[in-house]
Formats: structure tokens, sequence, C-alpha cells
């Protein structure tokens, strides 16, 4: 049996004035980091009632995708432009996929 994708939920919580580049430069590091080998899935999502509040759905198909993935260019720009627009650190919660099985990704 093959290994389950990594399926990891980061929550971010932003600066009201800094919602729409928060979202601008979250979309472009999700753009570019959908190309990656390691990665079946970058989702971007909103809270559809407050709008400083994100989701990065990201899905991994090996255990050392995620570490690779914070080695890239796209990333650390990410990483760097988006800090002062936090309105706490982000956290972070990993998962195992379950459905549909990994093959449907």
């Amino acid at each position: 049996m093959s290994q389950s994708l990594l399926v990891v939920h980061v929550h971010v919580h932003v600066k009201p004035e800094h919602v729409e580049p928060f979202r601008e430069a979250t979309l472009a590091n999700a753009r570019q980091s959908v190309k990656e080998p390691g990665i079946a899935r970058f989702d971007v999502i909103q809270d559809s009632e407050d709008r400083t509040r994100f989701v990065l759905v990201e899905v991994y198909r090996t255990a050392q995708a995620p570490a690779a993935h914070k080695e890239t260019a796209h990333y650390l720009t990410w990483r760097d432009t988006v800090a002062p627009m936090m309105a706490e650190p982000r956290t972070s919660k990993k998962y195992v996929n379950c459905f549909p099985d990994d093959a449907g990704w």
C-alpha cells in the first residue's frame, strides 16, 4: 500500500488593511506551488463572513514535499512578503488523505 497524501491546512488571520495584498501574494504563490512535482493541490480559501481569515489547503504527494516547497523562491518570497500582514502567527494542522484515494488527485 502506498503512503497516503499529506494534507496540510494552514490557518491565516490577516490585518484588515492587508486583505487584498495578502490575497494577491498568496494567489501568486499558489499558482507557482501547483507546478511543483510534490504538490497535488494548493487551494486558497477565504472565510465568507470574516474576510481577514484564510485557509491554505496544501496537498503533498510525499513526506519530503513540504520541505522542498519551503525551499522554493516563490514560497520564500511569499513568506517574507506576507509576514508583516499577519494579525497573529499562522497555524497549521496535518492530515492524511482518506477519500478520494490518492490516485484520484
